[in-house]
Order: C-alpha cells, then sequence, then structure tokens
C-alpha cells in the first residue's frame, strides 16, 4: 500500500494548480482601449461572481478531502483509482466555470454552458462520495481505529446532501444560467458552514491519541 503522506501531497498539488488556473481566465481590460475601468470590470461580473463560487467550492473540496484523509490509516489500490478519478473531476472547473462566465449573459448557449458547469460539479460531487464510501463502508479497516460508526454515518449524510441541489442545477440549466449559478452558490455557502463541533473533538482526540 502507498504512504497516505504521498496521497496527500499529490492531491494537494493538483488541487492548488486547479484552483489556481481559475483566476488566469479573470479579464483584464487593455488600457489602451478602455475609457471607464469599473463600467468595464462590470459587465465582466459574471467571470469574477463564477471565479468566486468555483473558488470557495474547490477549496471546501480541499477542507473535505484533508479531514478524509485525516480518518484513514492507510489507502489501497481503489483509494488510490477513486481519489485520481475525483482529482480529474476537480480539474474540470477552470474550463467549466470559464465557460459559465462567458456564456451566462449571452444571447445564446447559457443554458448549455450552465449544464456543463453543473454536471461538472456534479461529477466532482459523485467523485469525493464514491472515495468516502469505499473508505467508510466498504474498507472501514483502512480507517483510523477512533472512527466510529456514528461518525462515518454522519459523514456520508452530509456529502449526500450535494448531490440532489447539484442535479437540480444541472437540470435547472433549461430553465436559465442563473438557476444553476444560484443553486450552486447556494451549496457552497452550505458546505462552508462547519457541520458539528464533535467533529472538532474528533479530531482532536486523534491528534492526542497519535502524539
Amino acid at each position: 500500500m502507498m504512504p497516505k503522506n504521498r496521497v496527500e501531497a499529490f492531491s494537494d498539488g493538483v488541487i492548488a494548480v486547479a484552483i489556481t488556473l481559475l483566476a488566469l481566465d479573470l479579464p483584464i481590460p487593455d488600457p489602451e482601449t478602455t475609457h471607464d475601468l469599473a463600467a468595464t470590470l462590470g459587465r465582466h461580473w459574471p467571470s469574477f461572481a463564477a471565479f468566486a463560487v468555483s473558488f470557495l467550492t474547490i477549496g471546501i473540496v480541499w477542507i473535505n478531502h484533508h479531514a478524509m484523509l485525516r480518518r484513514i490509516a492507510r489507502v489501497d489500490h481503489t483509494t488510490l483509482i477513486l481519489n485520481v478519478l475525483l482529482l480529474m473531476s476537480i480539474c474540470l472547473l477552470p474550463f467549466s466555470t470559464a465557460l459559465l462566465a462567458d456564456y451566462l449573459t449571452a444571447s445564446h448557449g447559457q443554458q448549455l454552458a450552465a449544464a456543463i458547469y453543473g454536471g461538472s460539479l456534479l461529477l466532482m460531487s459523485v467523485g469525493f462520495i464514491a472515495v468516502q464510501r469505499h473508505v467508510l463502508v466498504v474498507r472501514p479497516d483502512l480507517l483510523h481505529e477512533g472512527v466510529t460508526q456514528e461518525t462515518r454515518l454522519r459523514v456520508l449524510k452530509r456529502n449526500r446532501v450535494g448531490l440532489l441541489p447539484y442535479a437540480v442545477a444541472t437540470v435547472g440549466a433549461a430553465i436559465s444560467g442563473y438557476v444553476t449559478f444560484g443553486i450552486s452558490l447556494v451549496i457552497a455557502v452550505y458546505y462552508a458552514v462547519p457541520s458539528t463541533t464533535s467533529d472538532v473533538a474528533e479530531w482532536s482526540a486523534h491528534e492526542r491519541a497519535s502524539g
């Protein structure tokens, strides 16, 4: 089995690159042709809004990914494969974010762009749940001894909460890209809020045991 620290280092690197790429698509008005910088930047608000939502989403995934790895004592081959697929879905976000930003206010293509954006978020959510389900349900022997069944069920339940909203956001693109964007924002805010204080106590106990 591969050492867990190598998985964490590789994952952190991939996530860091993906979240950095989001900023590369932010528009910089040409000073030679721009007469009103504030108005020009205002017209590009979809780019900045999509950047904020995607940055927050990837950041939350990184936090939860770190929490997931802290529960794991060792990794098997299936965990590695599922983790790679999760990272691949995260790497799609800079593309789908730029696509949504360009077409959100366009007269054509808005619905398809929003569906691709919502679909990429849904794919990422499915990928994350797949990794979690493998280590929490299929191979609980990979976990630290201190991870109780109650904790495993709570984590899985919280992860599954995002599946339906992301599916609705993807389907909602048929109505408007703003529906997809709005739902994605709400989900990001939801997951940004810590689940329970018991998680803090749980990790503190692990730190004391490992120290």
